[in-house]
Protein backbone atom coordinates (compact mmCIF):
# COMPACT_ATOMS: atom_id res chain seq x y z
CA UNK A 1 0.00 0.00 0.00
CA UNK A 2 2.73 1.94 0.75
CA UNK A 3 4.59 1.95 -2.58
CA UNK A 4 1.45 2.47 -4.20
CA UNK A 5 0.60 5.63 -2.21
CA UNK A 6 4.38 6.60 -2.83
CA UNK A 7 3.95 5.83 -6.83
CA UNK A 8 0.73 8.25 -7.08
CA UNK A 9 2.62 10.99 -5.27
CA UNK A 10 5.84 11.11 -7.16
CA UNK A 11 3.40 10.07 -10.70
CA UNK A 12 1.15 13.17 -9.79
CA UNK A 13 4.53 15.62 -8.86
CA UNK A 14 5.98 14.60 -12.29
CA UNK A 15 2.58 15.99 -13.92
CA UNK A 16 3.02 18.80 -12.02
CA UNK A 17 6.39 19.66 -12.64
CA UNK A 18 5.85 19.79 -16.09
CA UNK A 19 2.60 22.29 -15.39
CA UNK A 20 3.38 23.72 -12.06
CA UNK A 21 5.60 26.61 -12.78
CA UNK A 22 4.23 27.88 -16.13
CA UNK A 23 3.41 31.05 -15.11
CA UNK A 24 6.12 34.04 -15.92
CA UNK A 25 6.92 37.89 -16.20
CA UNK A 26 10.08 37.79 -17.40
CA UNK A 27 12.21 37.57 -14.18
CA UNK A 28 14.69 34.91 -13.53
CA UNK A 29 15.88 32.96 -16.32
CA UNK A 30 16.18 34.62 -19.90
CA UNK A 31 13.88 34.59 -22.78
CA UNK A 32 13.03 31.77 -24.15
CA UNK A 33 14.74 29.50 -21.17
CA UNK A 34 11.97 27.76 -19.86
CA UNK A 35 12.16 27.26 -15.39
CA UNK A 36 13.96 24.79 -13.71
CA UNK A 37 11.46 21.86 -12.23
CA UNK A 38 12.00 19.69 -9.24
CA UNK A 39 13.05 15.99 -10.12
CA UNK A 40 12.91 13.54 -6.73
CA UNK A 41 15.29 11.42 -7.88
CA UNK A 42 17.24 8.91 -5.17
CA UNK A 43 20.53 9.22 -7.14
CA UNK A 44 20.60 13.09 -4.96
CA UNK A 45 21.39 13.52 -1.54
CA UNK A 46 19.13 15.13 0.69
CA UNK A 47 20.83 18.31 1.00
CA UNK A 48 20.86 18.13 -2.89
CA UNK A 49 17.04 17.72 -3.37
CA UNK A 50 16.19 20.60 -0.86
CA UNK A 51 18.76 23.47 -2.32
CA UNK A 52 16.46 21.79 -5.59
CA UNK A 53 13.09 22.33 -4.25
CA UNK A 54 14.36 25.64 -2.98
CA UNK A 55 16.02 27.04 -6.07
CA UNK A 56 12.58 25.97 -7.96
CA UNK A 57 10.83 27.49 -5.97
CA UNK A 58 12.73 31.09 -5.54
CA UNK A 59 12.74 30.78 -9.16
CA UNK A 60 8.97 30.18 -9.68
CA UNK A 61 7.94 33.02 -7.61
CA UNK A 62 10.28 35.93 -9.35
CA UNK A 63 8.46 34.58 -12.02
CA UNK A 64 5.05 34.68 -10.79
CA UNK A 65 3.10 36.89 -12.82
CA UNK A 66 1.80 40.58 -10.70
CA UNK A 67 -0.55 42.86 -11.97
CA UNK A 68 -1.11 44.91 -8.85
CA UNK A 69 -4.36 43.46 -7.46
CA UNK A 70 -3.08 42.26 -3.57
CA UNK A 71 -5.49 39.19 -3.91
CA UNK A 72 -4.01 38.17 -7.74
CA UNK A 73 -0.19 38.83 -6.93
CA UNK A 74 -1.02 36.38 -3.07
CA UNK A 75 -2.27 33.79 -5.36
CA UNK A 76 0.48 33.74 -8.29
CA UNK A 77 3.23 33.45 -5.53
CA UNK A 78 1.76 30.94 -3.10
CA UNK A 79 1.50 28.40 -5.93
CA UNK A 80 5.09 28.36 -6.57
CA UNK A 81 5.89 28.33 -2.68
CA UNK A 82 3.29 25.55 -2.16
CA UNK A 83 5.38 23.53 -4.65
CA UNK A 84 7.94 23.92 -3.28
CA UNK A 85 6.26 22.63 0.31
CA UNK A 86 5.73 19.67 -1.78
CA UNK A 87 9.04 19.13 -3.20
CA UNK A 88 10.66 18.92 -0.13
CA UNK A 89 8.36 16.30 1.01
CA UNK A 90 8.81 14.57 -1.78
CA UNK A 91 12.30 14.74 -0.75
CA UNK A 92 12.33 13.49 3.08
CA UNK A 93 9.78 10.71 1.53
CA UNK A 94 13.49 9.29 -0.19
CA UNK A 95 15.41 9.74 2.61
CA UNK A 96 13.56 8.96 5.50
CA UNK A 97 12.07 5.65 6.82
CA UNK A 98 10.38 7.36 10.07
CA UNK A 99 6.69 6.69 9.75
CA UNK A 100 5.72 9.35 11.30
CA UNK A 101 7.69 12.05 9.31
CA UNK A 102 6.89 10.06 6.32
CA UNK A 103 3.20 10.72 7.55
CA UNK A 104 3.87 13.81 7.78
CA UNK A 105 5.14 14.46 4.28
CA UNK A 106 2.49 12.73 2.61
CA UNK A 107 -0.18 15.06 4.38
CA UNK A 108 1.89 17.88 3.26
CA UNK A 109 1.90 16.73 -0.20
CA UNK A 110 -2.09 16.23 0.02
CA UNK A 111 -2.60 19.18 1.47
CA UNK A 112 -0.69 21.90 -0.27
CA UNK A 113 -1.71 20.36 -3.45
CA UNK A 114 -5.63 20.56 -2.44
CA UNK A 115 -4.85 23.99 -1.56
CA UNK A 116 -2.96 24.80 -5.26
CA UNK A 117 -6.19 23.46 -6.58
CA UNK A 118 -7.75 26.36 -5.05
CA UNK A 119 -5.48 28.78 -5.86
CA UNK A 120 -5.99 27.88 -9.82
CA UNK A 121 -9.62 27.47 -9.59
CA UNK A 122 -9.30 31.15 -8.26
CA UNK A 123 -6.94 32.29 -10.87
CA UNK A 124 -9.58 31.13 -13.29
CA UNK A 125 -12.44 32.39 -11.97
CA UNK A 126 -10.81 35.93 -11.59
CA UNK A 127 -9.08 36.02 -15.14
CA UNK A 128 -11.56 38.05 -16.43
CA UNK A 129 -10.93 40.91 -13.77
CA UNK A 130 -7.25 41.18 -14.20
CA UNK A 131 -6.71 44.59 -14.34
CA UNK A 132 -9.99 45.71 -11.80
CA UNK A 133 -8.59 46.54 -8.17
Amino acid sequence: MRTLALALVFASGAALAQTGHEHGHGHGNPPGVPPPHFEAVSSKSFATLMADAMAVMDEGMRRAPMNGRAEHDFITMMIPHHQGAIDMAKAVLLHTQDPALRNLALGIIAEQQNEINLMRAWLAQHSQTKGQP
